[in-house]
């Protein structure tokens, strides 16, 4: 079984990955309200308690990418803190900033790269599989991402320390999150980087247009839907000519990426937007929401 589940937590990230291993993955933190912290935490201990490893994913110490880390350390916990490695500092600091740095300066903490290999991450052993998550940004050596790095020791533009990173799932589907990376500084890099087919992209910078994603690279991504995030609707991109799920209209959304299909369920029912790059496969509403529709992914 390989669940994937984007939370709606209002202009903000927070992912999961239930992985078809020995594996649970969080990617970044926050929520709407107390009562959607609360569920979803819960939600996420429960997953959580049941493997024998776990790791959280911090795209970069933005607020709306943080927020309420020290909660979930105390409800959930961080033994793996993954992280590119930084010397962010910012003139106020939150609680959330404050846990954010001491995770990032910890034992716990483990520095992302291009073509990083870590034991269960992306390398199996006879104990357990892997979780299949591979990293292609950043390139460390890189002067535009050491410029990146400059700045957020200045205290400003932390969007762009941003990893790229892919979840694959052997004959099924193939993620890629992108952080909060910014349309100018991706077009600085694009050519750095080795593009894979996938299935899936989670727009950067929750779908603004601040982050679009140019049309060259997406090309080469060939993407079969584009999630948009939930920033306010007057500053989103809605990628005209590609299939989209927007998460202001549908909640949580949760991929189930167990069989030859993926399969989308939806927080809400009133969702009517287009889905007629979906197939109906028949499923009953389930614990994951409402199902929207599914499809079979390049690799299946």
């Amino acid at each position: 079984m390989s669940i994937v589940k984007s939370f709606s937590v209002g202009d903000g990230d927070m992912f999961y990955i239930d992985h078809n291993s020995d594996n649970f993955t969080t990617i970044d933190c926050c929520y709407s309200d107390d009562e959607n912290k609360e569920t979803n935490f819960e939600e996420m201990k429960e997953i959580a308690d049941k493997k024998g490893i776990t790791r959280f994913i911090s795209t970069h110490p933005d607020e709306d990418h943080i927020k309420g880390i020290e909660d979930f350390v105390e409800e959930v916990g961080i033994v793996n803190f993954y992280c590119v490695e930084n010397e962010a500092i910012k003139e106020d600091e939150t609680d959330s900033f404050k846990k954010y740095c001491e995770l990032r300066d910890s034992d716990k903490a483990y520095y992302v790269s291009k073509g990083c290999r870590r034991k269960w991450m992306n390398v199996s052993s006879e104990e357990r599989g892997c979780a299949g998550i591979n990293y292609l940004w950043p390139i460390t050596s890189d002067e535009d991402y050491q410029e990146a790095l400059e700045k957020v020791k200045e205290g400003k533009e932390y969007n762009n320390i941003s990893p790229i990173f892919t979840y694959s799932v052997e004959n099924n589907v193939k993620m890629m999150w992108m952080g909060d990376m910014e349309h100018g500084f991706l077009e600085k890099i694009k050519e750095k980087i080795e593009w894979p087919e996938i299935d899936i992209l989670f727009a950067p910078h929750h779908g603004r247009d601040s982050g679009k994603v140019s049309e060259d690279v997406l090309k080469k991504l060939n993407p079969h839907i584009i999630i948009i995030g939930e920033a306010p609707s007057q500053y989103l991109n809605y990628y005209s000519g590609y299939n989209t799920i927007t998460q202001n209209s549908a909640g949580d959304i949760v991929f189930d990426c167990s069989g030859d299909y993926v399969d989308i369920y939806i927080e809400k029912e009133s969702y009517r937007y287009d889905t007629d790059f979906l197939e109906d496969k028949s499923k009953s509403d389930s614990s994951y929401g409402h199902y929207l529709g599914s499809f079979k992914p390049k690799n299946a």
